[in-house]
């Protein structure tokens, strides 16, 4: 595939959203490559399932850079020129990324987040909504901007909040979602058929905008 999009993956935990990507490209569903998993974290548990993919795996650690602004520099020259990335797709990436390795990859960084945008932003999600005592959550694929999980919604799906969740079967039941709806955002991604004009985002495909009856919610 001369005119593949080779996948760069930013994480800093668990790398679970990075496994059901890792999953979707084995399967089929994705028809790209992963070419480097980049975390800010040496005891990140995405560097082991990289390296059991057997896709090469990074870890830039900010303590150890003098000037933390270059950090973002090093990121993203590493996954630009080194492993040629076309999208950018963040994965539990516990950082926001600087102006400058946004504009280097406008429009090409996708991040999940597990909440219902705009409502709920942030690294506390789920603690907030069950706070706030809303009776729906859920997750929303976004482009990336320069703000905090501020970017145009491209896909979201939504779970009830029971009365007697807490963080973390609210966290499960979202996850569950996150690792389906994730991969297909990046396919469509892939096949073209995403497209952004400032906050508004279109896909081109009509079944999956047929099964907005079954859940999935598209950003127009």
């Amino acid at each position: 595939m001369n005119n593949q999009i080779i996948l760069g993956v930013l994480a800093s935990g668990r790398g679970s959203d990075l496994q059901s990507i890792i999953d979707a490209i084995e399967n089929g569903q994705i028809k790209t490559k992963i070419g480097v998993v980049l975390t800010d974290k040496p005891e990140a548990m995405a560097l082991e399932r990289a390296r059991k993919a057997g896709i090469p795996a990074v870890c830039v650690e900010r303590k150890k850079l003098f000037y933390k602004r270059r950090i973002w520099t090093k990121t993203c020259r590493t996954i630009k020129k080194n492993y040629n990335v076309g999208l950018v797709v963040l994965a539990g990436f516990m950082r926001i990324l600087s102006p400058y390795f946004v504009n280097e990859f406008k429009n090409c960084i996708l991040n999940i987040h597990p909440s219902l945008l705009p409502s709920f932003g942030g690294a506390h999600a789920h603690r907030d909504v069950l706070a706030y005592g809303v009776k729906v959550s859920g997750c929303t694929v976004h482009f990336v901007d320069e703000g905090m999980d501020s970017g145009p919604i491209i896909m979201q799906k939504a779970v009830p909040v029971l009365d007697d969740d807490t963080e973390e079967t609210l966290s499960a039941r979202v996850l569950e979602q996150e690792h389906i709806i994730y991969p297909k955002v990046i396919e469509l991604y892939l096949a073209g058929k995403i497209h952004v004009n400032g906050r508004h985002v279109t896909i081109d495909d009509w079944f999956y905008i047929i099964t907005l009856r079954g859940g999935f919610y598209y950003a127009y």
